[in-house]
């Protein structure tokens, strides 16, 4: 009789981890969304539909830096009347195109509105990936928006030009004084 109160016992906690194993958050990730910049700033964003309350999701966004490296700025929001509907964005990342971390957002605001910024200095040429992770916290619809703002970085060989152009204007400046006082 002892046994088979044990051997009950663990067929109700087996039952009960079987139970709880259905109400896994689902992934509703979008697929990876190109970010078309032109003149060097972009938005993006994404919504997703009621009805996913607990479920997760990473949406990716991908761009090139072409030409010349560029400092790289990044923000998204997202906003509901209070804490407990729609979402809550809990990263923003920036990725290489491999899948190589290369910095990661902070957090500025939480709560009914969620922001976050992300800033990368210097980023050579090629193919990256912003990606913004968050968790639907009520049934209803929720989404977030988000900018980014490429600067070029000047070249070293710019600065050079530019350092010599001073030089030559001081050059000049220094002649015609040398000359007024002739």
């Amino acid at each position: 009789m002892k046994h088979m109160k044990s051997l009950i016992a663990a067929a109700v906690l087996a039952t009960a981890t079987l139970g709880s194993s259905a109400v896994f958050a689902a992934d509703i990730s979008h697929t990876t969304q190109a970010l078309p910049v032109i003149d060097n700033s972009a938005n993006f964003g994404s919504s997703f539909a009621q009805n996913n309350q607990n479920n997760t999701f990473m949406d990716k966004f991908s761009f090139s830096v072409t030409r010349v490296a560029h400092d790289f700025d990044a923000i998204v929001t997202s906003f509901t009347r209070n804490a407990t509907t729609g979402m809550d964005v809990t990263g923003l990342s920036l990725f290489s195109n491999n899948g190589t971390l290369i910095t990661t957002g902070f957090q500025e605001s939480t709560g009914a509105t969620d922001i976050w910024s992300l800033r990368a200095d210097s980023l050579g040429l090629g193919n990256y990936y912003l990606q913004v992770s968050g968790k639907m916290v009520s049934g209803t619809a929720g989404s977030f928006g988000g900018t980014v703002m490429l600067a070029p970085v000047p070249e070293p060989e710019t600065y050079g030009m530019m350092l010599a152009g001073l030089g030559v204007v001081g050059f000049l400046a220094r002649r015609r004084k040398a000359a007024k006082q002739a």
